[in-house]
């Protein structure tokens, strides 16, 4: 039972995919010997009760299922997966249990071994990531020195390929900085705007003289205008005067505007 591909991500491709080291089923071999042992001694040699050899056939059994069978199947559902972008364990039977670790993420890698291990090809190799799990363990790697340079090698092609990426991709390219973007044109819009509305002002105030300028909006520029007319009033001008101020500058902005 292999690492299924539909679980892959898009050009994501299977560098090594192993299972624990095969000293994982020395224990459970050695109970399956010697449960079967038992039961073969118990049928040939006395006492010759029928109740007493289907029992203890029975207790080997049982044993057996849990010391001899369970650590088999156990072993063959552990899963380790290099891949060309993270490192994936899977264990347990019923209840499943993954760890996955993105190559960028990898800081540090060590293995060890013992004098056994060393005899046997196999080993403990620990990997210190950035992520929340920190450090950890995979145990009883096959051919633990070698599975770590090739860690380390797809770790290095991993951080290239990643910033040949970044390098290749146009600046600003992303959603972010197209938003940035749009957000400066905006700004850069809105102050073009404004120097353009006080050079429109400007013109107007040396065409008219002292005379009061005209926004662009028509509504704009009469409340400007009215309000411009009511401050002259509160400033304590003859009402005479003010008035007839009022209906010239009034008749000045009609003929303004026509004009343009």
């Amino acid at each position: 039972m292999g690492y299924p591909k539909r679980l892959l991500t898009t050009g994501e491709e299977i560098v090594r995919e192993f299972r624990p080291h095969w000293r994982m089923l020395f224990v459970p071999f050695g109970w399956t010997v010697l449960l079967a042992a038992a039961v073969i001694l118990t049928w040939i040699f006395p006492p010759d009760t029928t109740w007493f050899d289907w029992g203890v056939t029975a207790v080997a059994g049982v044993a057996w299922l849990i010391l001899g069978l369970y650590p088999f199947i156990s072993w063959w559902f552990t899963l380790y997966v290099l891949t060309n972008e993270r490192l994936i364990a899977r264990t347990g039977v019923l209840s499943r249990h993954g760890l996955e670790i993105p190559l960028e993420q990898v800081n540090d890698l060590s293995f060890h071994q013992s004098v056994l291990e060393r005899m046997l090809r196999c080993g403990d190799l620990l990997i210190e990531s950035a992520g929340t799990q920190g450090q950890s363990r995979f145990s009883n790697i096959p051919e633990p020195e070698q599975f770590h340079s090739l860690l380390y090698r797809v770790r290095e092609d991993r951080s290239k390929s990643l910033q040949g990426v970044r390098q290749a991709a146009p600046e600003g390219n992303d959603t972010v900085s197209r938003l940035e973007r749009l957000a400066r044109l905006q700004v850069r819009l809105v102050g073009d705007r404004g120097i353009d509305v006080e050079i429109e002002r400007q013109a107007e105030r040396d065409q008219l003289g002292d005379h009061h300028a005209v926004d662009l909006g028509p509504s704009v520029g009469a409340r400007q205008f009215e309000r411009d007319v009511f401050r002259r009033q509160r400033i304590g001008g003859e009402p005479g005067v003010d008035a007839a101020r009022v209906s010239g500058d009034r008749r000045t902005r009609g003929r303004i505007q026509r004009s343009q």
